[in-house]
């Protein structure tokens, strides 16, 4: 057992999960801000910069192994200037370091340590140190001591050092700027479209070895690239639909998928699917539940449907506030019982043989372990298995079909969906009963609550489902009457116990927007547009770069941050860039804003270099640029909006997958109306259902029937 330490450190009075699990380490650590850079310059001390979040199964190790360590924390404590860092609270601090460790390293990831300078320049930085030395590479103690004899040894050199890199990284971020020549747009695509397919897994779906994760930037990119390619007739476009549909349906098969809890894992560490690092991210099911919308809408196929439905479960039993926003993550690691003392990664998930039998009965747990591959000794590769957790267990993966195991047992396909439905009900029952719910990270970010905005959304499209549109409209209004100052139309960034002290970063208001833009076409009530616009003011007056293009990250006034960044490469989530540029042109066509548009043309041309460089790494941006290439295509319809016909011209636009479109309904002395003359044109007087389709500002011939609509759709 760790001794009890002699103090509370100064993240106790914090809100975040992440830095509160922190708050009684023996380490005296500082959460980011002044008083610890204070500290840093008045002592001259190194500033140890440690960043992580509270799911993060590796941060815990390092925690439980070192900073609970007394001997660790006298070296941290004599030599350093400790802080801790949520990397979900406070991204722009997340995002200049990593981007160091990336380059300066080659790999980066959670936990990660960065020493600094006193005035917060990185001398050295890495992700995850065990304690002590081993297999030649030196421990987390030896690192510390090693660090703070050269800081003593030559101070100055280390801060030329510093700087000369914090210039390196300024100049690294500036060549993205435009280059002087046309881009070429088929050049572009084409070489995205053509790294997917070179890396592409046609056994197991997904795109290269382990680990893998559920792309979805991936994923929208080759959906977006199969819609405008099949309308040009090119080969590729049902190659790229079939690498999604086929991974789709791999990773609902898998272990990544929690088949008796619902919704996603993080990622599997294996190339099958398999075995998960087993925390859930709300951004995860949002962006999976956009994918699985769109592969919906696309074909049809009710398996898709089913999935959805299942994140929509998970979500909105496990992660809804119970004013409607969205909590962040659920752990890996929980106690495997009640009473016990030490978590265990996937305890709440895992299952052996025997407890399966005993819980559902002989010939239901037969079934069962055959369809989901369990077996006696576990079904997990002790390789997928390095502190010998999961021993043992079986991470439950569909490896038959229910056709194939019906043949199995001779029995009917309904009759093994039966026994599959009873099974997993039991067993979340047991869940519930025996075994302690992995740890929440219950703070709401904006950021990532506009993602599940979207994805509600476009589910909610897809399956007709009001009821689902309802769920991102009360996590819309959560946002607005919790984490917006309507005074100066500024987001917080994250709520816990109350909004938090940090204000929003641009991927706060590029994700809140695109989702307002959703939930306004899944039901327009045009007060979701209204707020969208707002937010995009406020967006351009704090991050746009009126010299160059494009946005930065960070908002000038924060002071903390050494330099300001533009995000153009896709992480777990689509850059703030991309989603900015079709914020810009889809807002940009609703409300006849030129200046809009020409934001948008500015932000792609500011990342000219990156696109034509380094396109694969960026694919949401590559999206964007094909809707920009592409133009909008606007769809607006008049009439009552409880008449039946535009009713049902709203349908077909919604089930429709369409990348490009927008839907817009023309109503006279709306807001849309007071802003796009051409609106304003079609609100006709005698109330009559009509569909225009405009694009580029003008717009074709009236329709009156949805099936005339339909044609013009295709």
């Amino acid at each position: 057992m760790t001794e009890t330490p002699k103090f509370t450190n100064r993240l106790a009075k914090e809100k975040s999960p992440y830095l509160l699990q922190h708050a009684h380490n023996p380490v005296d650590w500082y959460p980011w801000g002044k008083e610890a850079f204070d500290k840093a310059v008045a002592e001259n001390k190194v500033i140890f910069l440690s960043v992580g979040y509270s799911t993060c199964h590796w941060c815990h190790v390092m925690e439980h192994e070192s900073f609970e360590s007394e001997e660790v924390a006298d070296i941290m404590n004599k030599f350093y200037v400790n802080i801790k860092v949520d990397r979900e609270e406070n991204p722009g601090v997340d995002k200049m370091y990593m981007t160091y460790v990336q380059l300066t390293s080659g790999r980066g990831g959670w936990p990660m340590s960065v020493f600094l300078t006193p005035d917060k320049y990185p001398i050295f930085g890495a992700t995850y140190f065990p304690p002590d030395d081993k297999h030649g590479r030196p421990g987390f103690k030896t690192v510390l001591k090693r660090v703070a004899q050269m800081w003593e040894a030559n101070p100055d050199t280390l801060k030329e050092n510093a700087t000369d890199t914090i210039e390196q990284l300024r100049s690294y971020a500036e060549q993205s700027g435009t280059g002087s020549a046309a881009m070429d747009f088929s050049k572009i695509t084409s070489s995205v479209y053509e790294h997917l397919e070179s890396s592409y897994d046609s056994k197991q779906g997904g795109f290269g070895g382990a680990p893998k994760f559920p792309t979805s930037c991936q994923f929208a990119y080759l959906l977006d690239y199969h819609h405008y390619m099949k309308k040009e007739g090119k080969k590729q476009a049902q190659k790229a639909l079939d690498m999604v549909l086929f991974t789709l349906k791999k990773i609902a098969h898998g272990g990544i998928h929690d088949h008796v809890g619902n919704g996603f894992h993080r990622y599997s560490t294996d190339d099958q699917w398999h075995v998960p690092h087993f925390e859930k991210m709300l951004y995860d099911q949002a962006q999976l539940l956009s994918t699985y919308a769109s592969a919906y809408k696309i074909t049809k196929d009710d398996f898709f449907a089913d999935t959805m439905r299942d994140i929509i479960k998970y979500v909105e039993r496990d992660l809804q506030h119970d004013g409607g926003g969205f909590y962040s993550a659920e752990d890996a690691d929980s106690y495997p019982e009640k009473g016990a003392t030490k978590k265990l990664e996937g305890a709440f998930c895992v299952w052996e043989k025997s407890e399966l039998t005993d819980i559902l009965g002989e010939d239901d747990a037969d079934i069962f372990s055959h369809h989901y591959d369990v077996k006696k000794n576990g079904n997990v590769d002790p390789a997928q298995d390095p502190h010998g957790e999961l021993e043992g267990k079986n991470v439950l993966i569909e490896r038959s079909t229910a056709s194939e195991t019906a043949k199995q047992f001779n029995i009917t396909e309904d009759q093994v969906n039966d026994v599959l439905n009873r099974c997993k009900d039991k067993l979340w029952a047991l869940r519930l009963e025996k075994r302690p719910k992995p740890h929440r990270d219950d703070k709401i970010l904006t950021s990532w609550n506009g993602l599940m905005i979207s994805g509600l959304a476009q589910a909610a499209q897809a399956l007709q489902d009001p009821k689902i549109g309802q769920l991102a409209e009360k996590a819309a209004l959560f946002i607005k009457n919790n984490m917006y100052q309507a005074d100066s139309s500024t987001l917080i960034r994250s709520y816990r116990e109350g909004p938090s002290s940090i204000e929003g970063f641009l991927e706060d208001y590029a994700f809140l927007i695109q989702g307002l833009i959703d939930l306004y076409e899944t039901s327009p009530d045009e007060q979701w547009i209204e707020w969208a616009d707002q937010l995009q003011k406020k967006q351009d007056e704090v991050f746009y770069d009126s010299k160059n293009g494009g946005y930065f990250s960070v908002a000038e006034t924060d002071k903390s941050i050494l330099l300001r960044m533009k995000d153009e490469s896709d992480g777990a989530e689509p850059s703030g860039n991309a989603v900015a540029l079709k914020n810009l042109l889809r807002l940009g066509q609703a409300l006849e804003d030129h200046a809009m548009i020409d934001r948008a043309g500015f932000t792609v041309t500011s990342f000219h270099s990156m696109l034509t460089k380094y396109p694969f790494a960026m694919p949401a941006l590559v999206s964007s640029y094909m809707m920009y290439d592409k133009g909008v295509k606007q769809v607006i319809t008049s009439g009552p909006l409880d008449d039946p016909t535009v009713k049902e011209f709203h349908r077909l636009v919604n089930e429709t997958f369409l990348p490009n479109k927008l839907l817009v309904h023309a109503q006279q002395g709306s807001f849309i109306a007071s802003k796009n003359p051409t609106v304003s044109t079609l609100t006709n007087q005698d109330q009559k259902p009509l569909v225009h389709i405009c694009e580029n500002f003008t717009c074709g011939m009236p329709m009156e029937t949805v099936e005339e609509l339909e044609k013009s759709l295709q």
